[in-house]
Order: structure tokens, then C-alpha cells, then sequence
């Protein structure tokens, strides 16, 4: 707290203090006072005022130079009521019984909110296993009756079910650590999963699958990850070579880490593109082509969830030689559970 600031807002008074002072001693000069008194009692008001001013001012500067240093060093600084002492001026304690009615007011809307976004989360998540019943009838009724337009069907309807999985995890993906389990899990079964799920488009698409040196266990979520590692397939396959299109998967064990390779040979990224891959809804040259449809969202999902189960994820790419995804395993006890 500045002092020369506090002196300004005192100016006024003081000007107020020497105009009676000044009254004061016209009216003593007309009753002939003597010298000392004349000068006593103005040396005595403006004497007694200023120590005044400067014990409201350390009293002042204490309250609020505690209070500038605690928001400083809070990082969720709406708890700064909760932490400062009421004071023991009045300006104090208007200001921080304010700050308490803003803290209440704030809350009550943040919860107002929080109740609206899980509820419409709720509702979200109910549809989504509600509409996975009547595609997976059609799916029965696809296999029961195989034909070439069954066929276009099935494969419309795995894109659906793709799209459905991803406003799924999109829903709970702000409350991952609710809904997660970290386990030991074996690198080959998790990847086996996911290539089991994109069997039909990889077979149709011929891409070519070369895994290896996956025996290796991390600690993560199963379901998490294959959905991660799902997203990052069907990227490769989305945007593969025309021809002799070759994807390689396989593990690298150090000593701090783990390192999970997804490569291909496909079109590739512009240079210029990659830093931007992770963004929400960034779909890039290759996403506005007219055949591929992207929205954006599957690697910005990739990277959230990442960072929510403390996996590292790293994209590389060159245009027209292929891509390179890197999914980063700690090896840290703590993100274990027992």
C-alpha cells in the first residue's frame, strides 16, 4: 500500500483540518490569547491528527498487503475469504463481508451450472446406451441377410457407432478419474482389442498390420486406452495410402517410461499442421477433403484423456511418407492403485 496514495484521499480533510486550525486562531488573536497558547493548540490538533493518519495507515497497509501477497500466491483465489482475518477498520470489513457475498453468489452459480452440465451429461450417456440397442439390432439383421448393400450399410453403421463412442468418452471426459481403473496391462492385449474393433475397415482397406515387442505391462486403464488407441487406428486408416498402405505397432521399454508406437505410411501431415493436431475441432488439409469428413475431435480427445491418465502423447509426421504417434507410459508407482 502506497503511502503517498493514502496521503491523497486524506488531502480534503487535512485542508478541512487547517481551515479550523486557521479559525481557531483568529478567533484566540481576538481574545488577545497569549503566544504559547496560540501555538500549542494547533501544534497539539495537527500533531495528534497526523499520528492518526499514520496509525490508520500501518493498520491499513498491514491488512492489505497481507491481502495482495495471500492472492498472489493462491491459485484458486476465490478461497481468499476463507484464509484473511476479519479487520479491525470498517472499510476492511465492508470489503471482505462484499468479497463473501460475491463468493456466495459465485458458487451458487457455479453449482447451478455443475448440476445443469451433469444432468444434461446423464441424459447424454442414458442416449447413448439407448441408441446402441437399435444398431445392434440392425447389425443382427445385417448378418442374418449379407449382400453387397448390407455391407455399405454395416460399415455406415460402424462409423456410427464410432461417432456415438466419441460423444461418449466426450461426456465423461471431464470426470475421467470417476470413471477409471488403473490396472496392469499388457501392451499386446490392449492393442489386439483395438485392432479387433477396426478389423472389418482394416481387412476391407488391405492395410497391412505389423505388431511386436508389446509383451510389456503398464499401468493404465484398459477401457481408456483402447479407446485412445481406437481413435489413432482409425486416423491411419482414414488417411492411408491408396495403395500398399502398411501400419506398425509395437513398444520400446526404458527406464523411466514406456513408448508405444503407432506407425504408418499414409498421406502424412503438412509441417506446418502438426502443433495444431490436438486442437478441438482442427481438422486441417487432410480433414476438409471432400471423402474423409473429419471433425476434429478424436485426437483433441486423445490428448484430454492422456493428460488425464498421466500418458505423455507425442504426433510426427511427414506429408506423403506417413505418421508416427508416440503414446508415453511413466513407470511412476504413484499412478498405481492398489
Amino acid at each position: 500500500m502506497d503511502f503517498k496514495l493514502f496521503f491523497k484521499e486524506k488531502v480534503i480533510t487535512i485542508l478541512l483540518l487547517l481551515f479550523g486550525i486557521i479559525t481557531i486562531e483568529i478567533f484566540l488573536m481576538a481574545y488577545n490569547v497569549g503566544m504559547f497558547i496560540k501555538i500549542y493548540i494547533p501544534l497539539i490538533i495537527m500533531g495528534l491528527y497526523m499520528i492518526s493518519i499514520i496509525i490508520e495507515y500501518f493498520k491499513r497497509k498491514k491488512f492489505y498487503d497481507n491481502l495482495l501477497k495471500i492472492l498472489e500466491e493462491l491459485d484458486e483465489k476465490y478461497l481468499i475469504t476463507e484464509i484473511i482475518k476479519t479487520p479491525n477498520f470498517l472499510e476492511g470489513q465492508i470489503l471482505k463481508n462484499s468479497l463473501e457475498q460475491i463468493d456466495k453468489s459465485m458458487l451458487e452459480n457455479v453449482n447451478k451450472y455443475k448440476y445443469m452440465t451433469e444432468d444434461y451429461k446423464e441424459y447424454i450417456e442414458l442416449w447413448i446406451h439407448e441408441i446402441k440397442i437399435p444398431i445392434a439390432t440392425s447389425k443382427m439383421v445385417i448378418e442374418n441377410n449379407k449382400n453387397a448393400i448390407t455391407k455399405s450399410i454395416d460399415e455406415e453403421l460402424d462409423k456410427v457407432e464410432n461417432y456415438i463412442e466419441q460423444a461418449l468418452f466426450y461426456a465423461r471426459s471431464n470426470t475421467v478419474e470417476k470413471d477409471y481403473y488403473i490396472r496392469k496391462v499388457v501392451l499386446k492385449e490392449i492393442v489386439n482389442e483395438s485392432i479387433k474393433k477396426n478389423k472389418s475397415s482394416l481387412i476391407q482397406e488391405k492395410i497391412s498390420i505389423d505388431i511386436h515387442d508389446l509383451e510389456i505391462e503398464v499401468n493404465t486403464d484398459n477401457k481408456w486406452i483402447v479407446f485412445i488407441l481406437n481413435q489413432i487406428i482409425q486416423n491411419s486408416i482414414k488417411y492411408r495410402k491408396k495403395e500398399n498402405s502398411v501400419m506398425e505397432i509395437y513398444a520400446n521399454q526404458g527406464k523411466e517410461n514406456v513408448i508405444l508406437y503407432i506407425k504408418d505410411n499414409g498421406i502424412g501431415i503438412k509441417q506446418g499442421e502438426i502443433i495444431r493436431v490436438f486442437e478441438k475441432g482442427f481438422t486441417g488439409t487432410n480433414g476438409r477433403l471432400s471423402n474423409k469428413k473429419s471433425t476434429g475431435i478424436g485426437l483433441y480427445l486423445c490428448k484430454k484423456l492422456c493428460n488425464k491418465l498421466g500418458i505423455g502423447i507425442e504426433l510426427n509426421s511427414v506429408q506423403n511418407e506417413g505418421t508416427e504417434v508416440k503414446l508415453v507410459f511413466p513407470k511412476d508407482s504413484y499412478i498405481e492403485l492398489k
